[in-house]
């Protein structure tokens, strides 16, 4: 099918769009007009409103990996499996993080698309993939819990604040800055940064430099059990700790889907954005992790091992050998407060994008991003409350194997199935009416990998098998995504491939085509990849528009894939 656009020309005589002025499909009320509030939580993000340079867009994700829940975690580990065995832990989960992100990051940079969108053509169709976009809302509440429970322990340490009203002042702050999207975190995030990499690294730095017995004592900690050494299980149950932050991509990625055109012109920048801000992101992570372990084990002697894994308490240890005493609580929470914030707008803001496009899709009705940003804070205000720091490496163990199940099945998906057997389309696709319900391809392997990896990590299989849940999940996936291509020779990917229009989704450069179109149902302008021509109209439709189309008049009939 053919049809012929309604092309916006800039300049032309053709009346503008009236926002809120058309009802969408099957009675729904067409998208908001103000794209600041919804920062294009359903859609490809349009060329026009990507202004900001590589490194701008590189910054503002990289801060949103501020959390301190790296030293928590670090600390934990090496508490348990001894330093020498958190850090090869720590090494090797990074390694698989780095690996499995950096696909995943650039299809997110190069198409302008978010990690949902990429995951429902790589291989989990178009309601498949809300099972991924609900694991990864969980991933964003789970870690905004776990940092505001460390935002109110420095407040009830520098303030007196009881923990029960820390977590809500933590949960409430954030909530006027996460509205505003990519306009206003840009901002935080590029201002902040340098602040907080100087409280952060500025302890470490002179602890090191006076007392270079911190690092043998660090290193020769051997742990609650006393063994010390290397042995393949505690690594890997350690891994598989650090494993649960394999889900920030996807934050990383609600950033670096604002990147500009990739050109000849920024090349070389376009690219260092990418791997720094994408799968980089890891580096400091890994590092932050090796700096929980040092600080825990130079503090350990003071205030006791429980204490010891809250980042409050770590660095005023660290503050307090360096600098006079009135100055160390204050500076520790400042420090506290500005990591808290830099990810929990972002860890909101992510997780509103998440529960937006699941719940659209399910309900065809568009509610907006702002109701999700409150249900995702009160999940996350429940939990703290509930005092999930205390079982906290519990809670990320099991996560893993769910997000190590998925984002290695995308990434496999990518490298294998669109690059080597081409059985998958290199150019990714998310339009409703393009791409089947369900891919067997990655819910299969997404299903088996997580099943199976829980049911080890819960002694199902054995206490033998219980340390390599996390590498189970990873292998699992890892051969059962192109397995499962082959055998469907993959055609459950594209439901067709003719989206109806003549213009080309990409231009010379491979980048996105800016081509502006109007949708007929809402009457505002799209560009070219997120419109598709109307079943029923000589006209073309938005994604959004589709998405909300309760009986499927917008949607193109079925094609076979060619």
């Amino acid at each position: 099918m053919s049809s012929e656009p309604q092309l916006m020309v800039p300049g032309g005589d053709q009346e503008p769009p009236v926002p809120g002025a058309a009802s969408g499909p099957g009675g729904s009320s067409g998208p908001v007009a103000n794209e600041t509030l919804e920062d294009y939580t359903l859609r490809f993000a349009p060329r026009s409103y990507r202004r900001w340079t590589p490194m701008v867009v590189a910054t503002t994700a990289l801060g949103g990996i501020a959390y301190l829940a790296d030293f928590s975690i670090g600390a934990g580990i090496g508490f348990t499996h001894g330093t020498g065995n958190a850090l090869a832990a720590i090494a090797l989960a990074a390694a698989v993080i780095f690996v499995t992100g950096f696909p995943l990051a650039y299809y997110g940079a190069r198409y302008n698309i978010d990690l949902d969108l990429i995951t429902r053509g790589s291989g989990f169709g178009y309601y498949g993939s809300v099972l991924t976009s609900v694991i990864f809302a969980s991933f964003t509440f789970i870690f905004f819990a776990l940092e505001g429970s460390i935002m109110a322990q420095g407040l009830k340490l520098g303030l007196g604040m009881p923990l029960w009203a820390g977590y809500l002042v933590s949960t409430l702050m954030v909530i006027p800055l996460v509205i505003y999207g990519m306009k206003a975190l840009s901002k935080l995030q590029v201002w902040t940064t340098p602040i907080w990499l100087l409280l952060m690294a500025g302890p470490l730095i002179y602890l090191i430099v006076t007392d270079p017995g911190t690092v043998d004592r660090w290193l020769a900690y051997a742990g609650t059990d006393g063994e010390g050494g290397v042995n393949t299980a505690s690594v890997l149950l350690g891994a598989g700790v650090c494993l649960s932050l394999i889900a920030q991509i996807g934050e990383q990625i609600d950033y670096l889907r604002f990147m500009p055109p990739k050109t000849e012109a920024n090349r070389r920048g376009w690219w260092a954005a990418v791997v720094m801000a994408g799968p980089g992101w890891v580096v400091l992570g890994a590092l932050k992790q090796a700096m929980g372990v040092f600080l825990a084990v130079y503090v350990l002697s003071e205030v006791g091992p429980a204490a010891a894994t809250e980042p409050i308490q770590q660095f005023r240890g660290a503050f307090d050998a360096m600098m006079p005493s009135w100055l160390v609580v204050p500076l520790a929470v400042v420090l506290v407060v500005i990591s808290q914030i830099k990810i929990n707008v972002t860890n909101a803001y992510s997780g509103s994008l998440a529960w937006t496009n699941s719940v659209t899709r399910i309900t065809k009705h568009y509610p907006g991003r702002m109701v999700f940003v409150l249900v995702n804070l009160a999940f996350a205000l429940i939990l703290m409350e509930a005092d999930m720091f205390s079982f906290l490496n519990t809670i990320l163990g099991f996560y893993s194997n769910c997000a190590i199940a998925w984002v290695v099945t995308v990434a496999t998906d990518i490298m294998v199935n669109k690059y080597l057997l081409k059985l998958s389309p290199r150019v990714p696709e998310f339009r409703r009416g393009m791409l089947y319900a369900v891919n067997p391809v990655g819910v299969v392997a997404f299903t088996a990998a997580s099943g199976l990896s829980i049911a080890m990590y819960f002694h199902v299989l054995g206490d033998a098998l219980q340390p390599y849940s996390p590498v189970a999940a990873a292998l699992i996936a890892f051969f059962l995504t192109p397995l499962m291509a082959v055998v469907t020779k993959g055609r459950y990917y594209l439901r067709r491939t003719d989206d109806g229009l003549d213009e080309p989704l990409l231009d010379a450069d491979g980048n996105p085509s800016a081509v502006p179109y109007v949708c007929h149902v809402c009457r505002q302008e799209f560009e070219r990849p997120d419109v598709t021509a109307c079943r029923t109209h000589d006209a073309v439709v938005c994604s959004l528009c589709l998405s909300t189309d309760k009986v499927g008049d917008h949607l193109l009939p079925a094609a076979p894939a060619t």
